[in-house]
């Protein structure tokens, strides 16, 4: 992202520091062996959700009473519990940092984190160092979970308290939509490789000194952080390399300066930060703890508690003299003292004003008629002394009005970025306003039967072909994420920068495509052409091996245009590597065979599906053209373009031995005939692990085996309508808009 705009740059998803890892880096049975582990009650199949097949958040959502929900969320915010007193008696400021933290772990990279499963009840989140004593933020909204149950979810409800919590204390909030639903287990997210947290003295993940740049596809700046080190990078107080790691960070999580500079500002206009004694006087995390503490961590001496002897960051003290009430306090003092360094009571290095006016200093958090020094932390100095986020920072302090909108939209925006295209969002408070980085879609028309039927044949008739025709449907669709639910083939935006000229694409290839079905679409919108111009290609496939089959990918979808695309936000879309179509941009050190499965992942397929799409695309010849051997590698056919199971029977043909290509650093291999040692394919790392792996192996023997063939052709064409609808949501929630 560009340091001034927040304009994301391209790059490997995929780089680090060297040498060859998975994806990922440290587990929970890395943190903590000791846990009770529940894997192998998940296997085969089976599912950890408790909720029955049917069960539809959705429905269930619109059917809560909203205003009594809300109504219920503002009563808490001053209903202080003996067991965890509120600081100033509002709850406002602590609930804003669980929601805070709830959606803060997004990342554009992969679309990874976020509010969108209320994964902060679940290890390693809910035992991060900057997480300390969300365990009781959560616990306090327990009654209120239980009273209104499955109408509202956790991850639902962690953003709509932060909302609640806002506008209890008179600030400006742009909306709230719902549509959150619950997962039941930790999701599998790579948080990065080192072994120690941030509070144990693990270094910045940069060092521009050292060539050391933050690893994609990671946003936080150290392991266990949201986003930086409130003492400056690796514990260095210096304001502007503070700055440098927030601009890196936020970047990375879809904010520019402006909305990195409201949100600061805006989250630490509430509240206090904790440091009332060194760390090493409380417990540990909640995932270390004991039975008897039930989930709870940290701090739990009740004594302690009661009289404020509370640690989290280790830095200590309110930011404004008013902690439970908005307004424009915190740039006003930022700029109206001069700040020098000093050390909490828990040994952190934070900032305090010079010579600070009584009326300009705080309350404290558990006796209101004493006064207490206001302070800065590093990242704060950094809005100040940092040129560019001093021009911002002036003109909120000077404009508050501006301040209040800014912050308004970038909290709707931080809570609300992973959960997809507008038509996810429900409930009473969604804005009517389209958003730029909600990636809008004009709404579509549905075509007749008959259009269909034209069109189709037109498709086959026009000399394009089967791979063709595959390869731009799985260029349109095969952008969609199911983290961030971000691409997708609705909008036809393969059509646009950037994606028009990604090398993943084939751009010459793909502009001919687009070119031949724009002129044959008539009324149709391009993006049901691409799509149904794979099914078309799809269906004679698989006729030409036999079999009847009918691809019914949905239509009713629209165009956008330019105006409607933010296209550098779509640089992170843009696959480094795709198995699937065997496209590798260059070796990376992950394995090809790793970042295969991470995009199953993120495309939401099962392992049998993933198998079926990458052996078929194969026997259809739909892979990316390589620059030595043209279509060919990988496709392990003398009849491409037909839907075949050649690619599992010839794979695992004993007739065949492999041998790795010395030049290509065992990423390309040549199958010999084992009698003659004559070249018979070639392949790629991608395309042997379907023999290699014995559960990929496994799978692949299915589909090989005589019988096999129809098993291997209905779950190509399931999957593939999979993928080709994945993005579909305006159809899923339909019912519910309005």
């Amino acid at each position: 992202m560009d340091a001034k705009t927040g304009s994301i740059s391209g790059g490997c998803p995929f780089h680090g520091d060297g040498g060859v890892r998975d994806l990922l880096g440290r587990t929970n049975r890395d943190w903590w062996p000791d846990a009770l582990q529940l894997d192998i009650l998940t296997q085969q199949g089976r599912s950890a959700d408790p909720m029955d097949e049917k069960f539809d958040y959705a429905e269930a959502f619109n059917t809560v009473d909203y205003n009594a929900l809300k109504a219920d969320i503002t009563a808490l915010m001053t209903d202080s519990k003996e067991w965890w007193p509120a600081d100033y008696g509002h709850y406002g400021p602590f609930f804003i940092r669980m929601a805070w933290h709830a959606a803060g772990t997004y990342r554009t990279g992969d679309g990874r984190g976020g509010s969108s499963s209320g994964q902060q009840r679940f290890a390693p989140l809910n035992s991060w160092p900057d997480n300390g004593n969300l365990d009781k933020a959560r616990r306090l909204l327990w009654p209120i979970k239980q009273k209104y149950g499955k109408k509202i979810s956790w991850a639902d409800l962690f953003i709509l308290t932060g909302n609640v919590a806002i506008e209890s204390m008179g600030g400006p909030v742009f909306g709230f939509g719902g549509g959150r639903a619950d997962v039941y287990e930790p999701e599998t997210v790579y948080w990065g490789t080192e072994e120690e947290w941030v509070d144990e003295g693990v270094e910045t993940r940069i060092i521009p000194d050292e060539g050391k740049a933050l690893e994609n596809p990671l946003a936080a700046i150290q392991m266990g952080l949201i986003y930086v080190n409130p003492e400056g990078p690796g514990g260095n107080p210096d304001p502007l390399q503070s700055a440098r790691d927030m601009r890196e960070t936020f970047a990375r999580m879809a904010m520019n300066d402006e909305e990195t500079v409201a949100l600061t500002a805006g989250g630490h206009a509430f509240g206090k930060a904790h440091g009332a004694k060194p760390a090493d006087s409380f417990g540990g995390a909640p995932e270390s703890e004991v039975l008897a503490l039930q989930g709870f961590g940290w701090l739990h001496d009740e004594e302690e508690i009661a009289a404020g002897n509370i640690t989290t960051s280790g830095i200590e003290g309110a930011w404004t003299p008013n902690p439970t009430q908005w307004g424009g306090d915190y740039f006003r003092l930022l700029f109206k003292y001069d700040y020098e360094l000093v050390e909490s009571p828990a040994g952190a290095k934070q900032w305090q004003p010079v010579n600070p006016d009584e009326e300009d200093m705080a309350p404290d958090a558990r006796d209101p008629s004493k006064k207490v020094p206001t302070m800065m932390t590093t990242a704060d100095m950094a809005l100040k002394m940092d040129p560019d986020y001093r021009k911002i920072s002036e003109r909120f302090r000077d404009d508050q009005a501006a301040l209040d909108d800014a912050f308004a939209r970038a909290w709707f925006k931080l809570c609300h970025r992973d959960l997809g295209p507008k038509a996810c969002y429900l409930g009473p408070e969604v804005p009517a306003e389209d958003l730029i980085w909600q990636d809008p879609t004009p709404a579509g028309t549905t075509p007749s039967d008959s259009d269909v039927s034209s069109f189709k044949s037109a498709v086959l008739d026009s000399g394009l072909t089967v791979s063709e025709l595959v390869k731009a449907a799985w260029a349109s669709a095969s952008t969609f994420r199911n983290s961030d639910r971000r691409g997708g083939a609705n909008g036809a935006r393969v059509r646009l920068a950037p994606q028009k000229d990604w090398a993943a694409n084939d751009p010459e290839e793909l502009s001919k495509v687009l070119g031949k079905l724009d002129e044959l679409r008539g009324s149709l919108s391009m993006a049901d052409a691409i799509m149904l111009a794979g099914a078309a290609a799809v269906e004679k496939a698989a006729k030409d091996g036999g079999f009847d089959v009918h691809v019914d990918v949905t239509t009713g979808r629209g165009d956008a245009t330019e105006e409607h695309t933010d296209a550098e936000s779509f640089e992170p879309l843009e696959p480094f590597a795709d198995g699937f179509r065997n496209y590798l941009k260059t070796k990376a050190n992950v394995k090809t065979e790793d970042m295969l499965v991470d995009k199953a992942h993120l495309l939401g397929l099962s392992i049998p599906e993933m198998t079926a799409l990458v052996g078929g695309m194969r026997a259809l010849g739909a892979v990316s053209h390589h620059a030595e051997h043209g279509d060919r590698i990988g496709v392990l056919t003398d009849r491409p373009g037909v839907l075949s199971n050649d690619f599992f029977t010839n794979l695992l043909d004993m007739g065949t031995k492999w041998e790795v290509v010395d030049e290509s650093g065992d990423e390309e291999f040549v199958g010999r005939d084992r009698d003659s040692g004559d070249e018979k394919y070639r392949a790629t790392r991608t395309d042997l692990v379907f023999g290699s792996n014995s559960q990929l192996r496994a799978i692949s023997e299915v589909y090989a085996e005589n019988g096999g063939e129809k098993r291997f052709v209905d779950t190509f064409v399931r999957a593939w309508i999979k993928v080709m609808d994945a993005d579909r949501f305006d159809i899923r929630y339909a019912k519910y808009s309005g």
